[in-house]
């Protein structure tokens, strides 16, 4: 890709030293020339260092024996003269790792060196304290909240204005598809453009908020972090019961559950005092793992890899840091070592589950039905209860029959062995054997009792069916006993190291409880100093993906590492001023995602200059509102909304909407096959759409895989999602179904064109727009009046009912044209 000089320039100035300033920082402008440059042999990793020689720690880095950096001194610093020689044998870093340093760079460690070479701490590892806001003395440009202010200052520093505010129409498009995944009705884009109030745009907010819309928008980037499928993965990919868990993450959307709370309730709801049923069941974000059953693979093997997801999940969701290469040795950049992972690792290594077997509903779990499947349960149970109730007398009349004295004064039976085990027995652990040797025994002599019998079978039958209807959640809990945790070679299962206690890593600031004595450190212990405010990354790393919720990237481009080799923020001060106000409205959600979308920041037009594309290509500086094309699975849930097709129900099983055939039979050879849905399954919101872990949904292009955890948005650009947005019997249908509205709703061609583009795009068409569609629906008309027959093949396409009424022909024509709307850019970016 050709970036432009202007672009460099700019991603210097977000991210890289800023040479000219007064006073160099050591954690903005010196720390990731290190790190890039030099860690690899001299940082954290002592397997990899070289020379003895760290560069990472201020202690060695400014050691007063055999100095390499003296403050005050570049000139005769060992540090400068090695990385400015023009010797081979002498260069650093040596000329085989390619990596030279820039002129400008050498500038910044001299300038760094002779102003006494400060040290810092890498920026996200220190808490964050709410900056000032700047003042804004410009009239002409509008703050509404403190966001503005910042990113107000960015832009005068940097020479730019900020772009008119977008029109209503594109605006509540804009927030409608940001806050619930779905587009604005007519009716809600007509109630807002009539309303002049000051705050009608708040109360459009506050009714998107309040939306339980909401909850199921915001659940789906949540589902990617927890890696969160309906199926185990690997070979043998067997079924799992894990969506209840997903139905409860969208009502702690929808209620606002403050994110502390959410936090420990996923991570240790079962440790908390009195656990509730929803509190236990909120543990099921750390079962989401993938589950080995594949014959000949090690239990032990399996119980460590399920750990280590674990493990490296939590990191990453809540402390945005790259954990997992320490499994098999020290971080060669951030200050995280082995034994941080071990003992991070120790918190999660005390489940019961031993890796055995390959079921999705391994032990520990918990049965969550909906209302109706646990009625049923109850229903069906006491029925058998019923039936056990008048069995058990008859049966033991009849072994007191069979009973006789022998010589010996004692009774023995005289019913043949087998019949005698079966009425022992009883009816609750007799098997179906035992009730087929019962029936053939008794046949014709005890009617009543056979009658009964056959009865009690059948409800046994009912009652099994309907437990086994209720779904088993997989869930944390923890042994009586604890288990030892031990540092592992490489990460290999069974090469053990040194003993280590469950802790939080060293080089982050820790709360009092952290010194607990084993026997009282916990995953609740993690959980809350995680959520501690202490903890200066848990409250960066959400409000950075909230923004990323809504801008498409965060104020830290790198969401999935906030350590030394990340990004740095693009505005610094902003995201800590976010980070406090997160905190201090006691980790309300809503009240964060209110305060970005209700910003003028959010609010400008996403029109962009040639200029300004060529300055600010990625839109870091947010001179600009938000354009991008929508992610696939909101192109479809736009598609089923626009087109009326789309299910409201909220929650459930998972359902299984239109696929080629043979997918799923290929990639399992066979074992698994493709059972189509029926009727309004087929229509709900892709966030309930079954989830196979070997091949995923085929209607979902450049989505998280979910088997790993995964916090970054994929926006796909693969022009292959053109074949499928065009041809796919999903979109196909919703251009039938949009058209059908249309003629409907509209008398002539043009108030059909413009109720269909407005529906799909929110605005209403321009004259020469509705000429550009009216000479698309003249030639599809003549297509089709040509052949009939391939207009009536296209509408049986999907399995909604067409309005028969409809002409043929004007339906098939204006069913194409309405495919051409749904495909259109404007209807696939949000702007």
């Amino acid at each position: 890709m050709r970036i432009s000089l202007s672009a460099f320039i700019l991603l210097l100035s977000v991210a890289g030293p800023v040479i000219g300033q007064e006073k160099i920082d050591f954690a903005r402008d010196v720390l990731p020339i290190l790190s890039d440059h030099c860690f690899q042999c001299h940082g954290p990793d002592e397997k990899a260092r070289k020379a003895d020689l760290r560069l990472d720690r201020k202690e060695d880095a400014l050691r007063s024996m055999s100095p390499v950096i003296v403050p005050g001194k570049s000139a005769t610093s060992d540090l400068i003269k090695r990385v400015i020689s023009n010797d081979p044998d002498e260069v650093m870093p040596p000329l085989r790792t390619n990596k030279k340093l820039l002129e400008a760079q050498i500038a910044v460690l001299k300038k760094w060196i002779d102003q006494g070479a400060a040290w810092g701490q890498h920026w996200s590892f220190v808490k964050p304290i709410r900056p000032a806001v700047p003042e804004i003395r410009n009239r002409d440009v509008e703050a509404r909240n403190p966001i503005d202010n910042f990113i107000l200052d960015r832009l005068k520093r940097e020479g730019l204005k900020p772009a008119p505010a977008a029109d209503k129409e594109r605006l509540i498009r804009r927030v409608t598809l940001d806050l619930t995944g779905l587009p604005p009705t007519l009716e809600e884009i007509e109630a807002f453009l009539k309303d002049d109030s000051p705050r009608a745009y708040e109360k459009v907010v506050d009714r998107l908020l309040a939306s339980p819309r909401f909850g199921e928008r915001m659940a789906w980037d949540w589902l990617d972090a927890a890696r969160y499928a309906d199926s185990n993965g690997y070979q043998g990919d067997g079924e799992r019961t894990m969506w209840p868990w997903r139905d409860w993450v969208v009502k702690a959307f929808n209620e606002n559950m403050p994110y502390d709370t959410f936090t420990i309730w996923q991570l240790a709801g079962d440790q908390l005092p009195k656990p509730t049923r929803e509190q236990i069941l909120a543990t099921g974000f750390n079962r989401n793992h993938m589950i080995n059953g594949e014959g000949g693979r090690i239990a032990e093997e399996n119980r460590v890899e399920y750990v280590f997801d674990q493990t490296e999940t939590t990191a990453t969701v809540w402390l945005g840091l790259t954990f997992t290469c320490c499994r098999c040795h020290d971080h060669k950049f951030d200050p995280l070592s082995r034994s941080d992972y071990y003992r991070l690792f120790a918190y999660f290594n005390q489940t019961p589950v031993n890796g055995g077997g390959g079921s999705g509903q391994t032990a520990p779990v918990i049965d969550f039905g909906t209302n109706e499947q646990e009625q049923k349960r109850k229903e069906t149970q006491a029925a058998y209860d019923e039936l056990v109730k008048k069995v058990v007398p008859i049966e033991t009349k009849l072994r007191e029959a069979g009973m006789v004295k022998n010589k010996d004064g004692k009774y023995e039976t005289t019913l043949p062995q087998v019949i005698e085990s079966s009425l022992r027995k009883g009816p609750n652990d007799r098997a179906d054997q035992n009730y087929d040797e019962l029936s053939k025994f008794y046949k014709d002599k005890e009617p009543e009792y056979i009658k009964l019998l056959g009865e009690l079978r059948q409800a046994r039958k009912s009652r099994d069916a309907a437990a086994s209807n209720v779904p088993k959640v997989m869930v944390m809990a923890d042994m009586p006993q604890p288990r030892d945790t031990f540092m592992l070679t490489r990460g290999a299962y069974d090469k053990h190291e040194n003993k280590v206690l469950p802790g939080t890593p060293t080089n982050l600031p820790r709360t009092p409880s952290s010194w607990l004595p084993f026997a009282q450190s916990n995953r609740l212990e993690l959980a809350n100093w995680i959520v501690s405010h202490d903890n200066p990354l848990t409250a960066r790393v959400t409000v950075n993906r909230l923004w990323q919720t809504v801008f498409c990237t965060g104020l830290v481009k790198t969401a999935e590492d906030f350590g030394v080799q990340g990004e740095r923020p693009s505005h610094p001060e902003l995201l800590d001023w976010l980070a406090v106000e997160f905190l201090e409205s006691k980790w309300d959600i809503k009240h964060l995602l209110r305060l970005i979308v209700t910003s003028a920041t959010y609010r400008q037009s996403s029109r962009v200059t040639p200029e300004l594309r060529e300055r600010d290509p990625e839109n870091r500086l947010l001179a600009r509102g938000p354009r991008h094309r929508l992610p696939v699975w909101m192109i479809r849930d736009q598609a089923l909304a626009t087109s009326g097709l789309l299910t409201s129900t909220i929650g459930g099983p998972p359902v299984k909407p239109y696929q080629p055939p043979g997918i799923w039979e290929e990639a399992t050879f066979g074992n698994k096959r493709y059972q189509q849905d029926k009727g309004d399954a087929l229509y709900r919101r892709s966030l309930y759409v079954f989830w196979r872990r070997i091949i995923g949904p085929t209607m979902f292009f450049d989505v998280a895989n979910r088997q790993t955890c995964s916090v970054k948005t994929v926006i796909t650009n693969t022009p292959l999602h053109a074949l499928a947005t065009l041809n796919d019997v999903t979109y196909v249908e919703a251009a039938r179904a949009l058209a059908q509205l249309a003629m409907e709703q509209g008398k002539t061609d043009s108030d059909r064109l413009a109720f269909a583009f407005r529906r799909a795009t929110a605005r209403k068409s321009t004259e020469p727009e509705l000429k550009i569609l009216q000479s698309a629906l003249d030639k599809q008309r003549a297509f089709f009046a040509k052949d009939e027959g391939a207009a009536t093949k296209l509408l049986k396409v999907g399995d909604s009912p067409r309005n028969m009424k409809l002409n043929v022909i004007e339906h098939a024509a204006f069913a194409v044209v309405c495919g051409l709307i749904l495909n259109l850019d404007e209807t696939l970016t949000k702007q």
